[in-house]
């Protein structure tokens, strides 16, 4: 009796571990953290939050009356991955793709920090490869094209062209005016080529202490949207979650309330799509 009583006891164990770990990402990060040798990859800190507040004051300070709380700095996760593609008929290219596990879009370039716009859409609806090849269509053209357009560029069937489509359109995707298609986005940045540019040194952390903010995407969906984008020539050797610095500064008004902007600490400018990094 008392084996029996210390089985189900493990399985309840067991059912509440595996519970946590699927559905409660904060018990995943503990987790990981303990498992973890105590440090993390992160891009490198090149500006201070004392630095960062002095260039923007007037921006961010109206008056006297408004005033600087203790800036606060987080680490956002990114999926580092090393890559290799098609990038001409008759050669290879090979780099590294920087994308976000907060807002679901890729990193162009890692100084500027220019991302792309639209593939949280795709992730969301979990397009697939056929989908893809839709919408790299109409992002070739600048966002639409019609029907008879597409379907000369795509070459293939009508009824598998007409199922691509509609498929798509279920996933708001695109949508259709008259006998034009075009992508259901507000200025889509999908048409680049898949790989970095990185010019900045990973740095290692200690764990300890350092806020880390929650992944709001799984690694394998982040990998599966660029397989699905990038064709099949496209392939991922290795994947590595690391970080970026980013400054949380908060100014008090003069009527007690708030403002808090973030800051990318790598380059020094404010963080231009406003995602919740709480």
């Amino acid at each position: 009796m008392r084996n029996v009583t210390l089985l189900v006891a493990s399985l309840l164990i067991g059912l509440g571990v595996f519970w946590s770990w699927i559905y409660f990402p904060g018990f995943r990060s503990k987790v990981e953290d303990l498992l973890s040798s105590g440090t993390f990859q992160t891009l490198e800190v090149r500006y201070s939050a004392e630095a960062i507040m002095d260039a923007h004051r007037k921006e961010l300070l109206k008056d006297g009356d408004h005033v600087f709380l203790e800036p606060n700095l987080k680490f956002v996760p990114y999926l580092l991955m090393e890559v290799k593609y098609n990038r001409t008929q008759d050669k290879t290219g090979e780099g590294v793709i920087l994308w976000g596990l907060v807002d679901g879009e890729m990193v162009i370039n890692t100084s500027t920090w220019e991302k792309t716009h639209g593939f949280t859409d795709c992730i969301a609806s979990n397009a697939s490869r056929q989908e893809f090849k839709v919408i790299n269509a109409l992002a070739s053209r600048g966002g639409a094209w019609d029907r008879e357009g597409l379907s000369r560029f795509l070459n293939i069937e009508n009824h598998i062209l007409d199922n691509w489509i509609d498929s798509c359109r279920n996933k708001s995707l695109i949508v259709q005016n008259g006998n034009t298609y075009r992508l259901h986005l507000q200025n889509p940045k999908l048409q680049v080529i898949p790989e970095t540019r990185l010019e900045q040194w990973l740095v290692t952390k200690a764990t300890k202490h350092a806020q880390r903010v929650k992944k709001r995407y799984r690694p394998v969906q982040i990998e599966n949207i660029a397989k699905a984008a990038f064709g099949n020539d496209f392939a991922i050797r290795k994947t590595t979650e690391i970080f970026l610095p980013v400054y949380s500064i908060t100014v008090q008004n003069p009527d007690g309330s708030q403002m808090t902007s973030y800051w990318n600490a790598l380059n020094g400018k404010r963080l231009s799509q406003p995602y919740n990094i709480e």
